[in-house]
């Protein structure tokens, strides 16, 4: 993995994370058309907050709020890629409280990029640069548990259950329940200081 390593409000003024065969980076403003052709779909509706219809306008007011919460050091968003250009989904990271050693992530795959384990490859990156740039000690995940697609990317990638009492969220009328689930470091995974 590699990163850049000084940091500004708690993120590093660019950051490109590259390993397992991807390549995370900055969304640009020529993704405009890329982040309509991968959000504006139904299964991306039914898992995740974003609006739908996801057209350009949305677009261009969902990449103005990551802008403004990356600059604020509220979190991070950055379009998952194998080649480094092609945006084939997005994974973010962002603190969900005051908590300054705990982040949660989400992520989301285009309909004609999944099966390819991008979900899975991009959490392994971001646990990682979570723990080892941020020196974050608890990552989690919090999950629908009627979305099996991440329930599965939750346990491929060493994510456990917790007992936290689930997250109520309200979604486009209807009330979701999200579980949490925590990502532990072995001790021999933890560098020492």
């Amino acid at each position: 993995m590699t990163a850049q390593d000084s940091t500004e409000n708690g993120f590093p003024p660019a950051i490109q994370i590259s390993g397992n065969g991807l390549h995370l980076r900055e969304w640009a403003d020529d993704d405009l058309p890329v982040l309509v052709e991968l959000f504006d779909e139904p299964q991306i509706h039914r898992w995740t907050p974003l609006s739908s219809p996801f057209d350009l306008a949305v677009a261009q007011a969902y990449l103005s709020k990551a802008r403004e919460d990356r600059t604020a050091g509220r979190g991070i968003q950055l379009a998952i890629t194998s080649d480094g250009r092609n945006a084939q989904g997005e994974i973010l990271l962002f603190r969900p409280d005051a908590d300054d050693h705990e982040v949660e992530l989400a992520y989301g795959i285009g309909a004609r990029h999944r099966r390819q384990r991008l979900a899975a490859r991009a959490v392994e990156l971001m646990t990682a640069y979570a723990y080892d740039v941020l020196a974050m000690r608890r990552v989690v995940l919090r999950i629908d548990p009627e979305n099996l697609a991440s329930v599965a990317v939750a346990r491929a990638t060493g994510f456990r259950l917790t007992g936290d009492h689930p997250v109520i969220k309200e979604r486009d009328g209807r009330r979701v329940s999200l579980l949490t689930w925590c990502h532990h470091r072995e001790p021999d995974q933890i560098p020492s200081s």
